[in-house]
C-alpha cells in the first residue's frame, strides 16, 4: 500500500501494551442500569431474563475470543480473564478493551428479543469497561473473590430492601432507613423472622453469580441463522438457553459451562486447576 505524507500522524498513537506474564482482566459494567432496568420493567430484586441475557452475551464473547479462560458475572457486570501469555491484539490494552465491550454490547442487543420478547428495547444500552493486570495467581483469585463477595453483599441487601417494599409496603426511603447500619447477620435475621425466608435457600445464581469456563467436552457445531434475529420465543423463567451464537457461517464453537458455585474457597480451584496453569 502506498504511503502518504499524512501517515506521520500514526506516531501520536500510544502502544499501551499490557505487561507480559500478567493475567489480563476486562471488566464491563452497565452504564446507568438503574434507569435502564426501571424503563424496561426488570423484576426486582433479580430478573432471570436479564441475568440470562448477560450470560448469553458473555458466552458469545468467550466463543469469539478463545484465550478467555474464565468469566465471572453478577447483576449488570462481567469480568473476562485472558490467559497470561495471550497475544490477542498484540496485548494492546485499548484494543482488547474496546473489542470486548463493543462485542458484548452488540450481543446484548442482538439477543434481547430472545429473552425479552414481550418487552421491546426502548433505547440502546451501554457498557463501560476497563483493563486491569494481575501479576500473580493470588491477585487474580482475590479479584474474583472480591467480585463474588460483592455479589453476595449486594444481593442480600437488595433482597431485604425489596421484601420491605413489596411485602410490607415500605417506600424506598423507608426501606433504606430500616436497613441503615445493619450487618449481614441482621439482614439474615430480618428475612427469616419477618418473611420466613432462609437466604441460603435462594437460587445460587442470585447469591454467587455466574462462572463461565470452557467445557472439557468437545466443541459444538453452530450453523448460520436463517433470519436476521434468533428465535424469539421467550425461555421459561429461570432457564438458561445458550445453544446458538452469533454465526457468520458453520464453525465449531467451544462449549461453555455455566456454574453458580463458590470460587472463594479451594474446592473450585482444585476441581479446575487447569485455569491457573493455562498458557
Amino acid at each position: 500500500m502506498a504511503k502518504s505524507k499524512f501517515e506521520y500522524v500514526k506516531q501520536f498513537e500510544s502502544e499501551d501494551k499490557c505487561l507480559p506474564n500478567c493475567w489480563i482482566v476486562v471488566r464491563i459494567d452497565g452504564k446507568s442500569f438503574h434507569r435502564f432496568s426501571d424503563v424496561h420493567h426488570f423484576v426486582k430484586p433479580n430478573d432471570d431474563r436479564a441475568l440470562n441475557l448477560m450470560t448469553k452475551a458473555a458466552q458469545c464473547v468467550m466463543e469469539e475470543y478463545k484465550d478467555i479462560v474464565l468469566s465471572y458475572g453478577q447483576s449488570d457486570e462481567y469480568s473476562f480473564v485472558f490467559k497470561k501469555n495471550t497475544s490477542v491484539f498484540n496485548r494492546r490494552g485499548s484494543k482488547i478493551m474496546s473489542n470486548i465491550v463493543s462485542y458484548f454490547s452488540s450481543c446484548y442487543v442482538f439477543y434481547w428479543s430472545r429473552f425479552f420478547n414481550v418487552q421491546p428495547l426502548q433505547y440502546p444500552p451501554s457498557f463501560d469497561s476497563r483493563v486491569v493486570l494481575y501479576p500473580s495467581d493470588k491477585n487474580l483469585r482475590d479479584y474474583l473473590s472480591w467480585r463474588q463477595a460483592d455479589c453476595h453483599i449486594n444481593n442480600l441487601y437488595n433482597t431485604c430492601f425489596w421484601k420491605l417494599v413489596q411485602d410490607k409496603g415500605f417506600t424506598p426511603a423507608q426501606s433504606q432507613e430500616r436497613l441503615k447500619g445493619t450487618m449481614s447477620s441482621d439482614k439474615n435475621e430480618l428475612l427469616y423472622q419477618e418473611f420466613n425466608t432462609n437466604y441460603n435457600n435462594l437460587p445460587d445464581v442470585y447469591r454467587k453469580g455466574s462462572i463461565l469456563i470452557p467445557s472439557k467436552e468437545k466443541a459444538v457445531e453452530s450453523k448460520p441463522m436463517n433470519s436476521t434475529y434468533p428465535n424469539t420465543k421467550e425461555p421459561h423463567r429461570g432457564s438458561v438457553s445458550f445453544s446458538n451464537s452469533l454465526d457468520h457461517g458453520t464453525k465449531m464453537n467451544p462449549k461453555i459451562d455455566v456454574l453458580h458455585v463458590d470460587l472463594i474457597g479451594e474446592k473450585f480451584w482444585e476441581e479446575h486447576s487447569n485455569i491457573l496453569t493455562s498458557r
